[in-house]
Parts: C-alpha cells; structure tokens; sequence
C-alpha cells in the first residue's frame, strides 16, 4: 500500500491528515502489518485533552497490545465509533476508514516536527 502524499507521520507510527484545525489520526500501513490481527482499540473521548507524544489510545492484536500516542496537542473532538465496532478497519483501511480520532490542534508548529511521507517511506525502509 502506498503512503498517501496529504499525511504527515510521527515516528512512532501515527499519521494526521489536516482538515482545517482538525487533524484525523491513525496508525500507519506499516503498523497495522507489525501488529497483524487487530481485535480491539480503546479510544479516547471527546473533550479529553491529548499531548503530542504522550499515550491516547490501545489498540490490541492477536499479538500484542501496544499504545497509540497523539501526533499532535489538543481536545479529540471525535472517536471512530466504527472502529470501536470493527477493529479490522485498522488492518483492512488504515489510512481512510480505519482512522482512529480527531483532534482540534492547540499547536500548529507542532505539524512541523511530524515525518512527510517520503521521510516517514526511508525510516521504514520502503
């Protein structure tokens, strides 16, 4: 799957794609292939308050369970219920209905420190 040009990444594996003061946040194609099998997400709520780089969100596999980190600072504004319902999105469709929430940025100079999808391609090795 090749990694859509409108994302930028955090080094830990999470994308954003902006819309306004709205950034959408997911896990990578990358990810979701180390994580094989995704069979739960606990998400945040809206109204919760995130920190770029600190723990948001779980997601679990039939391998592990790992931490999901906010990319960016802000109030998640909205949780993919359809996620929730459907783990699998995560795997089948990470980078459009597999998305994990939404988030009102508090600091837009933090995009800056994000990966584009060429830098984020290299530090995967693709």
């Amino acid at each position: 799957m090749s990694i859509p040009n409108d994302l930028k990444f955090a080094a830990s594996h999470e994308w954003v794609r902006m819309e306004g003061d709205i950034a959408t946040v997911g896990i990578s194609d990358h990810a979701q292939k180390e994580l094989t099998d995704i069979v739960f997400v606990e998400l945040p709520s809206a109204g919760r308050q995130v920190e770029a780089g600190k723990e948001c969100a779980v997601v679990e596999s039939v391998k592990a369970a790992s931490d999901i980190y906010a990319p960016v600072s802000g109030e998640i504004t909205a949780s993919n219920d359809e996620l929730t319902a459907n783990p699998a999105l995560a795997n089948t469709d990470p980078y459009g209905k597999g998305w994990f929430f939404k988030v009102k940025l508090a600091n837009k100079a933090e995009l800056d420190k994000l990966l584009d999808p060429a830098a984020y391609g290299k530090s995967i090795g693709e």
